[in-house]
């Protein structure tokens, strides 16, 4: 009896199996120690997962991602390794290394593997739920809800949590791991053990059957228990070198395709390169030369009309090597838009952009500098391709945004069928989403939200988010407290105009937190009320209501709060209170004669504050 289908698959095809060993072991290790927090079960964890790659080697290198069926079972080695362990016990760790594990630590383990698979892997969102084990609806608010809470336990922006593991990436690099040759043979040998019992199984049922049968479809059992393909007579053919991934400049958009989009007398194209010369930013918001810097091709075009408006549009299509580097371009390039500090910047809205490529979204601005101009970015990416459509037009003269989204939809079309191109585009649908969190707390007001008020020309800049020991959001009204218990997340955030020469008192508050559902709705019923009853209790206070919307969920109620300082002199404050279900934030703008700012605006103002709590955290227990 020949036992020769025993031989070790990795064996027989080494250099391929070493490659890919190279390639995934640090990006298993730094996956499942980030998501156990420890090391040493980590490295045996994914040492054993390849063990087990070897031994399915064959089957396993046919598979259209085989990094994941590695990751799978890497990282079920791990949890079971560290049941009962303590959490990270390494001794002298790198402060930021040792802050991120500490922070990911009180994430709930789905909350904290869903978030790992979405920052470390290029799997898409479906595949993560499919291996979580979640519906993509369920999935989707526990990856939302563990971001904004790594982002406010580490005190960084959402945009920025991705750079949180780069230090623990660089202290997993230094460990040392067994040589290929060590997991190929512990591959073989864990193949003939299993071989050994396939046989004693197979001698047995030979024994009671007399026989054994090949499938009709062609498979046949092996003595090591799996199912092959019978052999075939014609070996088959090597898979075609792909094509290398570029930007050629016929993949542009053209003038006439801008010019039936957009307004303008005449459009012409007024440059085309990689942007490899100057400073680099070509368009408006734009933070870095590209929005990965490891892209293997870019290529930017510039249009501008011609007539007396002379509005402008850039194009900018940069190439990635891998699907997490265009991902992560996808991402850099919307962050640069949702929150624009150029020209005092002014977010109007997002979108998202259905049926264009993998994902798309459209920003909407309105910078406040003279010219002052409405700014309109449109961000798509399809496969391994990014593409940004970026129109400057004069205040009043900017089209509705479905020509935005249909020019963002010719630019992906064109880049169809590319080499690295993903899924195309069709008619583009708009779909109100909520603003892309981008304050240093996810879930509370930016910059970029601050309308501007009266003629000043300086921006808004906010203080350090901080423990909300003391709400200067409230009104004399209502002295609103969010240190009581069980209040969790409360956080506060002032803005202020510096260098405008204007009273101390001047300012743009926003308080938040979290109470379980029930408190919350209480809690914001109480602030009214104290509201309602000001008057009263209040000589010389005056309360006006100016909006306000009440529901299960979701409230808003806005109030004008005026007080006799004088028998001549009188101050008027705005104040808002929101709740998006266990969300809360509180609102307050004390003005200047200088600087006021309309209630109309100031209602927008709060509604933005309301879209944010979308990224807050749910409260803690306990």
């Amino acid at each position: 009896m020949s036992t020769s289908v025993t031989v070790d698959d990795a064996m027989r095809d080494p250099d391929q199996f070493d490659e890919f060993y190279r390639d995934v072991r640090t990006r298993l290790l730094l996956l499942t120690y980030c998501l156990t927090g420890d090391l040493p079960s980590s490295r045996a964890a994914v040492r054993d997962a390849f063990v087990v790659t070897a031994h399915h080697w064959r089957k396993v290198r046919r598979l259209e991602d085989p990094e994941a069926w590695v990751r799978v079972r890497a990282c079920a080695h791990a949890q079971r390794r560290h049941t009962a362990k303590l959490w990270h016990r390494e001794k002298g760790l790198d402060p930021d290394v040792k802050a991120t594990l500490d922070a990911l630590g009180k994430l709930p383990l789905v909350q904290r593997k869903m978030l790992l698979l979405t920052e470390l892997t290029t799997a898409s969102l479906a595949e993560i739920a499919r291996e979580v084990g979640l519906p993509r609806p369920e999935a989707e608010r526990e990856l939302q809800s563990a971001t904004s809470q790594l982002s406010m336990l580490r005190e960084v922006p959402t945009t920025s949590i991705r750079t949180l593991f780069d230090p623990v990436r660089a202290y997993v690099e230094d460990g040392r791991w067994p040589r290929s040759t060590i997991i190929r043979r512990s591959g073989a040998a864990r193949r003939r053990t299993h071989t050994v019992i396939g046989i004693a199984a197979t001698v047995a049922a030979l024994v009671v059957t007399g026989t054994l049968v090949t499938d009709a479809g062609g498979v046949r059992p092996t003595l090591a228990g799996e199912r092959v393909e019978a052999p075939q007579k014609h070996k088959p053919t090597l898979a075609p070198t792909p094509e290398p991934i570029d930007v050629p400049e016929e993949t542009m958009l053209t003038a006439a395709q801008v010019g039936a989009r957009v307004p303008g007398a005449t459009w012409t194209i007024t440059g085309t390169d990689d942007n490899s010369t100057g400073d680099g930013l070509a368009m408006p918001c734009q933070a870095d030369r590209y929005a990965d810097a490891k892209g293997r091709a870019a290529l930017v075009r510039t249009f501008r009309s011609s007539d007396k408006h002379a509005s402008e549009v850039v194009q900018a299509t940069q190439a990635s090597a891998t699907k997490r580097g265009a991902a992560r371009a996808y991402r850099t390039a919307v962050g640069w838009f949702a929150a624009c500090t150029d020209d005092r910047a002014q977010l109007l809205y997002t979108r998202d952009v259905a049926n264009v490529g993998d994902e798309a979204t459209l920003i909407v601005l309105r910078t406040w500098s003279d010219p002052r101009s409405t700014v309109v970015a449109g961000v798509a990416r399809t496969g391994l391709l990014t593409t940004t459509v970026v129109a400057r037009t004069p205040v009043g003269h900017s089209p509705a945004s479905s020509k935005y989204a249909t020019l963002l939809s010719a630019a992906v079309t064109e880049l169809c069928g590319r080499p690295g191109a993903g899924t195309c585009a069709a008619v583009p649908r708009l779909l109100e989403v909520a603003p892309v969190p981008v304050a240093t707390v996810p879930g509370m007001l930016a910059e970029v939200d601050l309308p501007p008020v009266g003629d000043l020309r300086r921006p808004w800049v906010g203080t350090e988010p901080r423990q909300a020991r003391d709400n200067a959001a409230a009104t004399a009204c209502d002295r609103t407290d969010f240190r009581a218990k069980p209040m969790s997340n409360a956080v506060t955030r002032t803005f202020l105009v510096p260098g405008a020469k204007l009273r101390a008192e001047f300012g743009l508050t926003e308080t938040v937190g979290s109470l379980p559902e029930r408190r919350a709705a209480a809690f914001v019923d109480d602030v009214r009320d104290r509201l309602a009853r000001c008057p009263k209790k209040l000589f010389g206070t005056q309360v006006d209501r100016i909006s306000h919307v009440a529901g299960k969920h979701r409230d808003l109620t806005v109030w004008r709060v005026t007080t006799e300082v004088t028998d001549e002199r009188s101050v008027s404050f705005l104040m808002g209170i929101v709740r998006d279900g266990t969300s809360l934030a509180q609102v307050g703008f004390v003005p200047d004669p200088k600087a006021e700012m309309r209630g109309a605006a100031f209602v927008t103002l709060v509604e933005r504050a309301l879209a944010r709590l979308e990224a807050m955290p749910p409260p803690k227990s306990g």
